[in-house]
């Protein structure tokens, strides 16, 4: 059985993220301590609502610090919807805030003169890189479940894994060694989703 933390940095529904966890083996200890989050298990960091909102959130409890250093060290880390939007150097929702800064890139709102509604809410299919280990068994065309406004913009093309096409394509799933994002809520993409989560727990 894997051991996973679950970082809880009162934000989103942990306890759905939490079953989902289970139900593909893993073992979830949920917190909001810092010194947990030390211990090299595998980190799962999820978040919904606002990018400031979320960051305030990981820095209240001290937790900014020690994802990133777990993340350093090579500690495999999971970011979920804004959990995948922490990951980068910047978020501009409600003004310009720095996240963690573990991937080059920033955080933005899609245009209001694209020919969609905005949140982009709902069931959406998926472009897959062929060597995306996060998506061993699942092919570019799959269909998991987005809500948000906001999406990422990658600095660096090899740290995408999968892109989706929602008036524009871009970034829904991101790794860089041990570090792995999903803009879209596995917890909420059915077998799909528990798919990649699995992934995440074999692969790093």
């Amino acid at each position: 059985m894997k051991d996973v933390i679950l970082i809880d940095a009162d934000t989103g529904n942990l306890r759905s993220v939490q079953k989902a966890l289970e139900a593909v083996g893993a073992n979830v200890e949920r917190t909001s301590d810092p010194k947990k989050v030390l211990s090299r298990k595998k980190i799962v960091l999820p978040g919904v609502g606002a990018f400031r909102g979320f960051m305030s959130g990981l820095r209240t409890r001290g937790l900014d610090d020690v994802v990133k250093d777990a993340a350093m060290r090579g500690v495999p880390l999971l970011g979920i919807c804004v959990g995948m939007q922490a990951l980068f150097e910047i978020g501009e929702e409600m003004g310009t805030h720095a996240g963690l800064g573990l991937l080059a890139g920033k955080v933005t709102r899609f245009a209001d003169s694209l020919p969609v509604k905005i949140p982009h809410t709902g069931w959406n299919q998926i472009e897959v890189r062929n060597d995306a280990c996060l998506f061993n068994g699942i092919n570019s065309g799959a269909y998991v479940y987005f809500n948000h406004s906001y999406y990422c913009q990658a600095s660096n093309s090899s740290d995408v894994i999968a892109t989706t096409d929602y008036g524009i394509k871009y970034t829904c799933a991101v790794r860089r060694e041990n570090i792995f994002g999903v803009q879209f809520h596995p917890e909420k993409s059915q077998q799909m989703g528990l798919q990649i989560l699995k992934n995440f727990l074999e692969a790093a």
